[in-house]
């Protein structure tokens, strides 16, 4: 099979098999799912895996037949037999309850010692013991990743942990168990509260624990729930000492034992400082989704997006770069990965110590970021992810980045300033239920009064002050206020601010201010499912004065962005070749960004 080969209609191939099957929602939101964590996440090697033909065991131990057909079938050898069956997955959409007795009855019947059962939104694992001639049946916290016993689940050392490549479905399972278990607590900012602060314990955890020590963050087939627990507390009174300026005192862990050595059964084998995905990011995407943030139009930018946006702006680490509308964090914490890059690039290149590459990394981190966002829990969320990847809490601030900078706090004011900057990155909130009023904020804007175009010149003439304005129009502008000449910037915005008519005005303020580099138009789906909005990048350099003669811009379309409507990760993936092409495209056309 050829990267160029493509399914016929209705069908897939399968990630184990190779084989074309129906692509039915059982296999796309869990079968495929699941066999990719397999080998991904556990790394067990696809030989020892059957999906196509399906493995079989028997309903009852009368049977001369093998009836049942198992979705994914995990074995000790190559061989793949009845002797040497290890983990049985059972993928079926049913509820919790008849997915382990189904799951039971096939581990009763074949020699498989453990089982999982994962529907796409939920999951089970389970350990079978035989004692006195009884088949038992025991929930552990994970099963083992390959070449592990079942009794060395949780008994990681931290140089072994992995990157985990699938966060967005551990976390979805995770929100899914809580929702179901968790008593007092089934709202989800209330849930996504609980699992950050458990996330801030893992990244402590790897942070503070030498390569050949065993984690703390762990939770083993034969620990009790409620010891589990004590040892989670106890990292989590260390991160409340060590990041007191982030974290009040009054917070607490209240999920319940059970549920919190749940959590951290499917967290300890993964390494969340070395994700691929940004894990606060992605916690929030599952949890907070659209019921809590999506009336305030806050969508959390998709990692490809952000990183590409990063990539094309290329920030160097003499840089002071802002988000004004930050959020958790996703654009800055790239930014900051970018500029370790270059620091760690640097400190090679001239054969630094390292201990004196990582002071280098935290005075980047201090001196070049800086964050607002006017959501408490959200700017309290980035300055801890931040505090515990490296520093730089400091540099983000809860305000409102649209209000008169003289109502901003003597803190905010003494480290962001508007003309000082050489970065500006931002995806700010858009939406016409969220839209920003006051005579005295609006008129710091051109965007905030009323624009009428004169046909005859083709001009468009200034008016009367608006009683209100949507905020994506106004970030922009703020935007442009927050560069100094020269700076350059990277926003998310609407397709509507591109293409309509009566909003000519406001590319005609861009243009006179700005240098416009580039637009990326990505696809429909890039921040599906949490709304369809259709958006752009658009790129662009302050001007001194305004640009008298034509010149090129860079466009892209990009067709596929990593995901479908769903949110499911797909193979095809345009985003990552953006950046390359436009670099080349800048040095043959002589154009500086």
């Amino acid at each position: 099979m050829t990267k160029e080969t493509k399914p016929k209609d209705g069908y897939i191939f399968d990630y184990i098999s190779g084989q074309e099957i129906k692509a039915t929602p059982e296999e796309i939101e869990a079968v495929q799912v699941f066999s990719k964590i397999l080998v991904e996440d556990y790394d067990y090697p696809k030989e020892l895996i059957q999906t196509r033909p399906q493995f079989r065991v028997k309903a009852k131990p009368s049977d001369t037949s093998k009836p049942y057909p198992v979705d994914i079938a995990v074995f000790n050898d190559k061989s793949k037999n009845d002797d040497n069956i290890w983990i049985i997955i059972e993928c079926k959409k049913k509820n919790r309850k008849d997915g382990r007795g189904q799951l039971e009855n096939y581990l009763t019947f074949s020699k498989a010692q453990l089982g999982v059962w994962f529907n796409g939104n939920e999951k089970l694992f389970l350990k079978k013991i035989e004692k006195d001639g009884k088949v038992l049946f025991e929930e552990i916290p994970n099963i083992p990743i390959h070449g592990q016993r079942i009794e060395d689940i949780g008994k990681f050392k931290r140089k072994d942990l992995k990157p985990a490549y699938n966060l967005k479905s551990i976390f979805r399972t995770m929100r899914n168990f809580l929702a179901g278990n968790v008593v007092g607590a089934t709202r989800d900012e209330v849930l996504a509260q609980q699992l950050i602060n458990v996330i801030f314990c893992k990244i402590y955890d790897e942070k503070y624990t030498r390569p050949d020590d065993i984690i703390n963050f762990r939770a083993g087939v034969d620990e009790k729930p409620e010891d589990i627990k004590n040892r989670i507390l106890e990292i989590f009174d260390l991160v409340k000492k060590k990041y007191q300026d982030v974290m009040d005192s009054s917070d607490k862990i209240m999920l319940d034992a059970k549920s919190l050595s749940y959590v951290v059964g499917e967290l300890q084998l993964f390494s969340l400082t070395d994700a691929e995905r940004d894990a606060v990011g992605d916690a929030f995407e599952v949890f907070i989704d659209h019921a809590l943030k999506g009336g305030q139009g806050q969508f959390f930018t998709p990692r490809n997006v952000v990183k590409m946006t990063i990539d094309m702006l290329d920030p160097t680490t003499e840089d002071l770069i802002i988000d004004p509308a930050c959020g958790s964090g996703g654009f800055i914490i790239e930014c900051l990965r970018h500029l370790w890059n270059k620091v760690e690039e640097e400190g090679i290149k001239y054969k630094w110590p390292d201990n004196e590459i990582e002071i280098e990394k935290q005075k980047v981190a201090i001196d070049k970021i800086r964050g607002i966002d006017k959501d408490y829990f959200l700017g309290k969320v980035c300055k801890a992810y931040m505090a515990i990847l490296g520093d730089g809490r400091g540099g983000i601030f809860c305000e409102n980045s649209l209000d008169l900078p003289t109502n901003w706090s003597t803190k905010t004011r003494e480290k962001i300033q508007l003309g000082t900057f050489s970065i500006v990155v931002t995806n700010p909130p858009f939406g016409k239920k969220i839209n920003v009023e006051g005579e005295k904020l609006l008129s710091q804007y051109d965007i905030g009064y009323k624009w009428k175009k004169n046909k005859k010149e083709g001009t468009w003439e200034k008016g009367k002050l608006k009683d209100k304005e949507a905020p994506q129009y106004l970030f922009i502008e703020r935007c442009i206020h927050l560069l100094k000449p020269g700076g350059k910037m990277g926003i998310v915005l609407p397709d509507g601010i591109f293409g309509n008519d009566q909003l000519g005005y406001i590319r005609n303020i861009i243009s006179d201010n700005c240098q416009i580099v580039a637009v990326v138009d990505v696809p429909k789906e890039t921040f599906m499912p949490h709304t369809s909005t259709k958006t752009s990048i658009l790129f662009v350099k302050k001007l001194d004065k305004i640009a008298t003669k034509d010149y090129p811009v860079f466009m892209a379309v990009a067709e596929k962005c990593g995901h479908d409507r769903r949110g499911n990760v797909l193979e095809e993936e345009d985003l990552s070749g953006v950046a390359p092409i436009f670099k080349t495209w800048l040095k043959e056309n002589n154009v500086t960004f």
